[in-house]
């Protein structure tokens, strides 16, 4: 089922209906204070015209009221527009516990998908009516950005970094993706799709993929296959950091600053393990730059974060 074109695209997400409301309000504040201004010009042109009989000769030299009123409104009307985004910001980024993860890797020029139970997609992701899902995404060279206008949701997606976004869809259907990131000569074919299925079909289409391992499964078999377990295991006789639980753990580093382990910090720490070394280890371990691609990253640390879950 396609929506019906109108004059706006469906509002299609639990976030939708807000960023409406805003860019309404926004639309009714704009355009108001223009209209009093456009009137203010006429009128005054009007009546202060050549040739008029206006009153000229004993200027206003002190309207206090008026100067207070013109800095305390806007300044209110700035103030309340500002907490109003902020709260919906604030939101954006702090997905539910039980979001569905779906793991995105940009390239020129397509979208690459990856669900949970390893099931992958290529400019199209399938997705439950009325449940969170929680997007991890990165590029493989350029930047782009993940845009799905029926959901109001817009967000870079960049080489070198993780970022995130998370949507509830709130309508059965399919719905256009596209990239609102110049990314080279091909970027306008950069296009996609999301599926909104009923939460049943929706399963049966995850549990009907060709079977494969799950991301999890294939990062445990590439963590042992690089020799990360030989240091890293607890029976190790290398004195390296125990990785069990490390997702969202605090961690305090050699020069004095503590970090929280996200996605980003793993990233770092296996193409760059010399920048937040691990306070009491010595810095020993070896780069896998240029080892292993986005993909072989992104099951890294989908093992890495299913190692508290395994506890």
């Amino acid at each position: 089922m396609t929506p019906a074109p109108g004059l706006l695209p469906p509002a299609a997400s639990t976030l939708a209906p807000r960023t409406d409301l805003l860019f309404t309000a926004m639309l009714f504040l704009c355009g108001g204070v223009a209209l009093v201004l456009c009137v203010l010009v006429i009128v005054f042109a009007v009546r202060f015209r050549e040739g008029s009989a206006a009153e000229r000769g004993r200027p206003l030299r002190r309207l206090r009221w008026l100067e207070v009123a013109w800095t305390v409104v806007p300044l209110l009307l700035f103030l309340g527009l500002y907490a109003w985004t902020s709260v919906d910001f604030m939101r954006l980024y702090r997905p539910p516990a039980e979001a569905l993860p779906v793991y995105v890797v940009a390239r020129q020029w397509m979208w690459k998908l990856q669900h949970r139970n390893g099931r992958r997609e290529i400019n199209e992701l399938h997705v439950p009516l009325g449940q969170p899902v929680l997007l991890r995404m990165t590029s493989q060279d350029a930047i782009h950005s993940f845009f799905v206008p029926a959901f109001r949701l817009k967000q870079d997606v960049l080489p070198g970094r993780y970022t995130g976004l998370w949507f509830t869809a709130t309508q059965l259907g399919e719905f256009p993706l596209l990239c609102a990131e110049y990314c080279g000569s091909a970027h306008s074919q950069m296009t996609g799709r999301i599926v909104v299925m009923a939460p049943e079909a929706y399963s049966r289409w995850l549990a009907d993929g060709a079977a494969q391992p799950s991301l999890a499964q294939y990062g445990f078999t590439l963590f042992r296959r690089l020799g990360c377990s030989g240091c890293h295991a607890a029976g190790s006789t290398v004195h390296a950091p125990l990785l069990d639980g490390i997702v969202g753990r605090t961690v305090h580093l050699q020069d004095g600053r503590s970090l929280v382990a996200d996605d980003n910090y793993l990233r770092d720490s296996i193409l760059l393990p010399r920048k937040d070394v691990v306070a009491g280890f010595e810095p020993v371990m070896p780069s896998f730059a240029g080892q292993l691609d986005e993909e072989d990253m992104r099951a890294l640390i989908a093992y890495l974060g299913s190692a508290g879950e395994r506890r």
